[in-house]
């Protein structure tokens, strides 16, 4: 059942749920952050309109900044800005940033642990015709082995906006993961967020199965939990929004009543959430797990609910997983 404590959406499940692309929420969150602290800047590289950074822009010209097709530069610059005070949000495309300009993130911003949050949108294989070249699904991977970075996987746009405030006060160099497409708006201004912490979202006093996701699947997996019940089948579906720091604490204490795990993300699986949870297993409590995601492939053109079916990603795919873990658990 819905977890009460997690006041998500009473429509959650419903046709009419509203959509928004979680990249609405980073432009939103950017305004409401740069009207409370005034230290707040936002560099683009010629996205303005596409990452919704054009929100800020209108509120605050003076402390927006467009570098155009240059997010080498982007990231230098906003490093710089950083050192002396600022608090930068550098905005593009996930296959450009962090893509194109790793290497200056790495030696600019997290080697000096400076206070630079990296907005990258457009990521997974739901960007759709524009491609393999643009379905940025290693970025994950990418900043999560990078020292000093937190990674922040929202799940829809409201988490996106939370996200994105919560970035601006931590002090710390951010990598925040954003879509292109519509996806169901399920969690309320309500529903808790905090970096660093999962929440379980549907909960069992029993399950069979623990479903860490993140991001807009987050959703598939909660349709996913719905229809296991009907099976019989009891899960525990947890929001693990922060990639890094991951919390430990509640997947362990989930996988140690279940046993088993599926984990759910449009990213890579390798290096990805999947790779984090099983690390955190591997080294507290091993148990069977199954992996949605990417499975070492790129992605292709195609529009995003064909890709999301030709890839497993949608929550037929996380039940069938959820069956084939629990034989394995039960061999």
């Amino acid at each position: 059942m819905i977890n009460p404590r997690s006041k998500l959406s009473e429509k959650i499940f419903e046709k009419d749920i509203t959509e928004q692309p979680t990249r609405q929420g980073y432009g939103e969150g950017l305004v409401l952050a740069g009207e409370k602290d005034e230290k707040v800047v936002v560099l683009c590289a010629d996205l303005t309109e596409s990452t919704k950074s054009h929100l800020f822009k209108a509120k605050f010209p003076e402390r927006f900044v467009e570098v155009g097709v240059a997010e080498q530069g982007m990231a230098t610059i906003a490093a710089g800005m950083a050192n002396y005070g600022k608090i930068p949000f550098i905005s593009s495309y996930a296959a450009f940033s962090p893509g194109r300009n790793w290497e200056q993130i790495r030696t600019t911003i997290a080697l000096n642990d400076v206070p630079v949050k990296i907005a990258g949108a457009h990521a997974g294989v739901s960007v759709g015709p524009d491609g393999a070249t643009h379905q940025m699904l290693e970025d994950i991977a990418l900043m999560r082995a990078m020292p000093n970075m937190i990674v922040i996987y929202p799940a829809d746009s409201i988490e996106a906006k939370k996200a994105t405030i919560a970035a601006a006060t931590n002090g710390k160099p951010t990598y925040l993961r954003f879509a292109r497409e519509n996806t169901p708006v399920f969690t309320t201004e309500e529903t808790p967020f905090e970096i660093g912490k999962a929440e379980v979202l549907w909960e069992s006093k029993s399950p069979q199965v623990s479903i860490i996701a993140a991001g807009p699947l987050l959703y598939e997996a909660l349709l996913a939990a719905k229809e296991l019940k009907k099976s019989e089948i009891e899960v525990e579906v947890i929001n693990c929004h922060t990639i890094k720091p991951i919390d430990e604490r509640i997947i362990i204490a989930s996988v140690k009543k279940s046993g088993a795990v599926v984990t759910v993300e449009e990213a890579q699986t390798t290096g990805g959430l999947g790779g984090a949870v099983a690390e955190v297993l591997a080294r507290n409590f091993p148990v069977p797990m199954e992996f949605i995601g990417m499975p070492d492939h790129f992605g292709e053109s195609g529009q995003p609910d064909e890709l999301l079916t030709k890839y497993h990603m949608k929550s037929k795919d996380i039940i069938e997983a959820v069956k084939r873990v629990i034989a394995r658990k039960n061999r």
